[in-house]
């Protein structure tokens, strides 16, 4: 039996219900997380039963699929009477009380009704996927670097650029936000991984926009903000961000960016307390770091968003950098001060890190400069 599945048998216990099921499809992190499965867009079923062993309902072409990723018993359509992934996941365990997660589709939950059971939320899958295993943080490291791959393809690029009538040019032609997500998406692909749609690229105004993927000129002097979040084929993603200015004139956005690096500093102090760290108190630092620099602490200009959060089979999970809970060890989050104004830009530097017993590890190689450098 698996960690995980030891946790769940645990909860199983404890709260004496008979079984743990979950419905869902691909798109779903929790279920994915649990059954290690790619799966299908259809749905399918995950059932651990009181014992700790997990059995997969996996639709019928799926099942070779399932028995090569699946750390357990696969059943497939063809060996059930039952139609639907909650009819089947029913077939399965007596009725009696059965832990299902809060979003369990209402079909699914209809059908372990009429089967006899008795339903009761948990939310036990969150917690255990606070804290990662070793196997998780490495496969996160590996898309932190293949992040990294993408960030220096856009910066040797912002680096070779001229300017032309103040506008920022690449290989005889305007460069702009669209052309440079191109080439960063490009470089993604050849290291194996996905964008996912979350390669945001933002120039002057446009960087306030934390989700900005549309056309925009890049001119000389503003702030290009990237934000990069490749996702690899296991499900994992990589999360990092970094400020370029082409022929900076040093103002606004040279303060920006010193007092961005000293938040970014004040709450990796705090991680190097590790483990039982609160975790609010890293967003608390790094704002009123910001503050001594000038910017608002809560908003626009200044600092608009938490200063991290968990990542890992999603990109935003728990924890929040703004909650009043204890980081665990094994934690992986992103630390990611920003300071924000429509008139200026907005200048992010981010990083992923782990928590560990006695400090933290940060997973990001990638250096930091304002001013971009020819990294390939």
């Amino acid at each position: 039996m698996t960690p995980e599945y030891e946790r769940i048998a645990a909860e199983l216990e404890e709260r004496d219900a008979e079984a743990f099921v979950h419905v869902g499809d691909r798109f779903d992190d929790d279920l994915r997380y649990l059954a290690r499965f790619s799966g299908p867009d259809r749905p399918y079923a995950v059932v651990v039963e009181r014992d700790g062993e997990p059995t997969l309902c996996a639709p019928r072409s799926f099942g070779e699929e399932a028995r090569r990723e699946f750390p357990g018993r696969v059943v497939t359509a063809g060996e059930q009477d039952a139609d639907t992934a909650g009819e089947r996941a029913a077939e399965l365990i007596e009725s009696g009380r059965v832990l299902v997660p809060q979003h369990l589709p209402h079909d699914a939950a209809l059908r372990l009704e009429r089967a006899g059971c008795e339903l009761a939320s948990t939310d036990v899958v969150a917690g255990m996927r606070v804290r990662k295993s070793d196997d998780e943080i490495d496969r996160l490291r590996g898309m932190q670097q293949a992040a990294e791959a993408g960030m220096a393809r856009a910066e040797s690029i912002l680096a070779a650029a001229d300017v032309a009538d103040g506008r920022l040019h690449w290989e005889g032609e305007p460069l702009t936000t669209e052309r440079l997500r191109r080439e960063v998406n490009a470089r993604l692909v050849r290291e194996g991984v996905s964008d996912a749609h979350n390669t945001v690229i933002g120039a002057g105004e446009t960087c306030v926009d934390l989700h900005f993927t549309g056309d925009a000129s890049i001119e000389a002097g503003e702030t290009v903000l990237l934000d990069l979040s490749p996702r690899g084929p296991e499900g994992y993603y990589g999360d990092l961000s970094r400020t370029f200015v082409v022929e900076s004139e040093g103002g606004w956005e040279r303060r920006a960016y010193v007092a961005v690096e000293r938040a970014r500093d004040a709450a990796f102090a705090v991680l190097s307390e590790g483990a039982g760290t609160v975790a609010g108190t890293v967003h608390e630092e790094a704002a009123a770091e910001l503050a001594a620099y000038g910017f608002r602490p809560d908003g626009e200009p200044g600092l608009t968003h938490g200063v991290g959060h968990g990542v890992g089979m999603s990109l935003h999970e728990a924890p929040s950098l703004r909650a009043e809970t204890e980081l665990e060890a094994g934690t992986v989050l992103t630390v990611e001060p920003g300071v924000y104004d429509a008139e200026e830009g907005g200048v992010r530097i981010e990083d992923l890190v782990v928590v560990r017993e006695d400090g933290f590890e940060n997973l990001t190689g990638y250096p930091r400069s304002l001013v971009p450098r020819a990294r390939e």
